[in-house]
């Protein structure tokens, strides 16, 4: 009899947290050139960013090049803190040098987590600096629900943002930063042999889908921020807390056709009331334990309609809005990327080193090994760990001041970053035993 009991309880639960998943689903679409709102729920509503937080690590690596601090040829020191990051990561080894450029490359198209810390180490000397960048400029921006503590989006209960504030930062960064918009449409990229395409499923599929960024954990569920233009009309939609990459695929594909076709403003997005810094929910159960029902009640959710997709014969076909993530992408040839300086460069390099202090500073590695911090009060009056505190700690030999590699170092060194990279973790598994390759921020490490 308790055994019945406790099966029922715990069905209960599945079921009250698939059906909250089905509804908790924040988005927002909105009009570039204006600010306008053409589609809404719940805009406001704290949810836990991912690997979305890397839109705002790039605005303030474009805004630190705006003001001159460095350059996208800028050489950034990769190091022991940066490796030690939880996939999706590119692997290199420390002391490694990567340009500015081909390290937002690799940020966008792979997410790479241990670039991430790379380009916040490079521009503000810590990811503590960093992160202070990136509230200041969050603030800046308008960004009432939004709290960073790492520039790359893995589990921190204090890092929180909206709907809302991911359209805002969007529409600054194609505003403020139109030179820096192929950073965000590049439907794959080429690493030595490895081709790593994009986990936007819009780009190559949806109709004048150009950018930006998805993102995934098991507390956020999959979110996607995508730009799209039509008739000189370029829209931006944010979804959060899909439950899988198709669903949020289909879900934005739904609210930009939407509101192409018969959108209207329904106000600034930047005068939505606000409630500010808050608890996100944690959608881990519905969408890493329990996915199946969730995503079947979350697409039911989806409004039901076709899209008109071009053919290269001069044809259109009429495919459904929930199929779209399985249609094939159109052929893109891959950005190549590499380690490395560009040839000829003499100018600073960027790494490691005290805040404050300007890039071209000593650059100084030492051996990283996180400590579990104490606990604090946090912006949402809860404690939380770092997210490094939840891994064990990785011990580096130290690195002394990083040079500019010779030819032999950069092809050990390109060689070493090729095999890491190449296998760098097995497939996880999905419920029910499916496989699936490591995405952006994939938690194989983090979450249980």
């Amino acid at each position: 009899m308790r055994t019945r009991q406790i099966r029922r309880f715990v069905y209960a639960l599945f079921a009250s947290g698939a059906a909250a998943a089905a509804q908790a689903a924040p988005s927002v679409v909105i009009d570039v050139a204006s600010g306008q709102i053409l589609e809404q729920e719940q805009p406001t509503q704290s949810w836990y960013p991912a690997s979305l937080t890397k839109l705002m690590t790039v605005y303030v690596a474009l805004d630190a090049v705006r003001s001159g601090r460095l350059s996208y040829d800028t050489p950034l020191v990769v190091s022991p803190r940066a490796t030690s990051m939880a996939p999706s990561k590119m692997g290199f080894p420390p002391g490694s040098e990567v340009t500015l450029r081909n390290a937002l490359v690799m940020l966008m198209v792979k997410s790479a987590n241990d670039v991430a810390v790379t380009i916040a180490e490079g521009v503000s000397g810590s990811v503590e600096a960093f992160a202070d960048e990136m509230n200041r400029a969050s603030a800046r921006l308008g960004m009432r629900e939004s709290y960073w503590v790492n520039p790359n989006g893995l589990p921190d209960d204090r890092q929180v943002t909206s709907a809302r504030d991911l359209a805002l930062l969007g529409r600054a960064l194609l505003v403020e930063f139109p030179e820096s918009a192929g950073f965000y449409n590049i439907g794959a990229m080429k690493f030595g042999s490895q081709i790593h395409p994009t986990h936007n499923g819009l780009l190559g599929r949806y109709p004048g889908a150009d950018g930006m960024k998805t993102g995934f954990t098991c507390p956020a569920g999959y979110n996607l921020v995508a730009s799209a233009t039509h008739g000189g009309q370029k829209l931006i939609a944010v979804v959060l807390g899909a439950p899988s990459g198709a669903a949020r695929t289909a879900k934005a594909a739904s609210l930009l056709d939407k509101a192409f076709t018969s959108g209207s403003p329904a106000g600034a997005l930047a005068a939505l009331p606000s409630s500010g810094v808050a608890p996100a929910p944690d959608m881990r159960d519905s969408v890493c334990h329990h996915r199946g029902k969730a995503s079947a009640e979350y697409m039911a959710e989806v409004e039901e309609m076709t899209i008109a997709i071009p053919h290269e014969n001069g044809e259109t076909e009429a495919v459904d809005v929930k199929a779209i993530a399985q249609l094939p992408r159109a052929h893109v040839e891959p950005t190549p990327v590499r380690l490395g300086r560009e040839p000829g460069y003499d100018g600073p390099v960027a790494g490691p080193r005290d805040p404050g202090s300007p890039v071209g500073s000593p650059t100084t590695i030492t051996a990283f090994a996180p400590e579990k911090p104490a606990l604090r009060a946090s912006p949402i009056g809860r404690p939380a760990p770092d997210a490094l505190s939840l891994r064990r700690p990785v011990a580096h030999k130290a690195v002394a001041h990083a040079k500019a590699p010779t030819a032999k170092s950069h092809a050990a060194e390109s060689h070493a970053a090729k095999t890491s990279a190449a296998k760098p973790h097995g497939p996880a598994k999905t419920a029910k035993g499916e496989k699936r390759s490591i995405g952006d921020n994939e938690p194989k490490k983090i979450d249980r």
